[in-house]
């Protein structure tokens, strides 16, 4: 079976399921209402080798097969403790999402590429990794393809259930299977402890958290999409710490306490594009929405040292979606640093132990009825809308099966919404440096690459030290 998409074809070779290594007692796991808070949708995320000089231990050079054969023998040891990712969602008597906890085991894929590492078009993962290098999940939590490149390189890639692991669980399992394969000890175990999330009785919650998400119930008819509407399309950027550091400066007013964070500056920045390039009716007054996605782990944990440890293993979603909603024109008009206080603002809402309490039980309050963030919900004075995530925290140098550390490592989440998605992660060749994904309009992306240019370079080769790759 093959599939082309670009100049290249994927040809597939095998596939099979690979389950846990030890027999596993059938049991029902329930999501959290954090993770209720998810619709079904996809992630990838994908690593790509150079061919490996050889073996840690002086022996011959590694092969395709014997590569296959570390990844499998990981896997199998690596779904024990990640049972979750063997398991199937079905839905319970309420309709609700409920995770089998059965060892049905993750479809892993091999296949191959006709094509070199450094030609592979990362700039454009619509072409190169679309469809083609990860997998598309059918069956189960998570999906594994391991493609073999004509130079010898290989792309790992796994495609998973957003419902069952947000970004930092997936970061954790990437990170074990990484230690299975060197046969080194677990540097963490996965906690699947509920009861951290538990709703509290009586639940109380802030009012601004109806502000923020809405029943589903409760939404007008979706719009049908207009003929030759612009399209969302994916592209990698490449940014350095410089050009960081001239937006936090910028970012930052006068009047501030704290320099804003690299996150925050480049946030307000991108706003700012996103609002720029609104060419609709009467666009200078619309609303442009923007979202930051913010991990509850710490917050939840408030020093509390039982519970810091508690969370930092913990597996499943533990995310809130704050956003911030401006007229086009202010966003447009108004210095980065204006915009930069406005982030900050709606950010450090969503930075408390009693946001995600109160998150929790507004989920409680309205259960068995699944609810979504009411930014993407559409309305007349509705403008651009987008969301920013951080990865900061993605491992990819932890990534290492035995035959050295990726040449890139990203995310790739091209989810469907009429939302745009963006996700900066750590440069695999320069600290301080990010690779920032976008999956954003066609015109936005557009015109981010043409006045800001200087800021986000097209992803190449010769960002990750692969031009002499072979």
């Amino acid at each position: 079976m093959s599939s082309s998409g670009g100049e290249f074809m994927v040809t597939m070779r095998r596939k099979e399921v690979v389950a846990a290594m030890l027999p596993m007692q059938k049991h029902w796991l329930p999501l959290s209402n954090l993770d209720l808070l998810l619709p079904p949708i996809d992630v990838a995320v994908f690593f790509c080798y150079k061919k490996p000089r050889g073996s840690a231990s002086g022996g011959d050079d590694f092969t395709f097969g014997s590569m296959v054969r570390v990844l499998k023998e990981a896997m199998v040891q690596a779904l024990v403790p990640y049972y979750a990712f063997a398991g199937e969602i079905l839905s319970n008597s309420l309709g609700e999402a409920e995770l089998l906890c059965n060892n049905r085991g993750v479809d892993f894929l091999e296949a191959y590429e006709d094509v070199k590492l450094q030609d592979l078009n990362l700039y454009n993962p619509d072409e190169s990794i679309e469809g083609k290098l990860a997998p598309t999940r059918k069956h189960g939590v998570l999906s594994v393809q391991v493609t073999e490149l004509k130079c010898g390189g290989i792309v790992v890639a796994c495609t998973f259930d957003h419902r069952i692991a947000d970004a930092y669980s997936t970061n954790m399992f990437l990170v074990s299977w990484a230690e299975m394969a060197q046969s080194k000890p677990l540097s963490v175990i996965p906690s699947f402890r509920r009861s951290l999330l538990n709703p509290r009785h009586p639940g109380s919650y802030a009012p601004s958290l109806d502000h923020m998400y809405v029943p589903i119930s409760a939404l007008p008819p979706p719009k049908v999409p207009q003929p030759g509407a612009d399209p969302l399309i994916s592209r990698l950027y490449y940014v350095t710490a410089e050009k960081l550091s001239l937006l936090q400066t910028l970012a930052t007013s006068k009047s501030s306490s704290y320099k804003r964070t690299k996150l925050e500056s480049l946030s307000a920045f991108l706003w700012k594009m996103v609002a720029k390039s609104a060419h609709m009716e009467n666009a200078n007054q619309k609303i442009c929405k923007m979202s930051v996605v913010v991990d509850g782990r710490k917050r939840l944990s408030s020093g509390d040292e039982d519970m810091t440890t508690a969370m930092a293993s913990y597996f499943g979603n533990v995310l809130s979606f704050p956003f911030g909603e401006k007229i086009v024109n202010d966003l447009k008009e108004k210095p980065l640093s204006w915009v930069g206080d406005e982030v900050h603002d709606f950010l450090e809402a969503a930075m408390t132990k009693e946001h995600f309490l109160g998150l929790i039980d507004w989920v409680e309050a309205h259960r068995p009825e699944p609810a979504t963030l009411k930014m993407y919900c559409s309305g007349n004075s509705d403008g651009p809308r987008f969301t920013v995530s951080s990865g900061q925290r993605f491992p990819v140098t932890k990534v290492d099966f035995g035959w050295g550390r990726p040449a890139l490592g990203s995310y790739h989440f091209p989810w469907g919404e009429e939302v745009g998605y963006v996700m900066p992660m750590p440069s695999p060749t320069v600290d301080g440096d990010w690779v920032v994904y976008m999956h954003l309009l066609k015109a936005q992306i557009e015109l981010i690459e043409t006045d800001a240019a200087d800021i986000f370079s097209p992803l190449t080769a010769y960002h990750l030290n692969l031009l002499n790759a072979d």
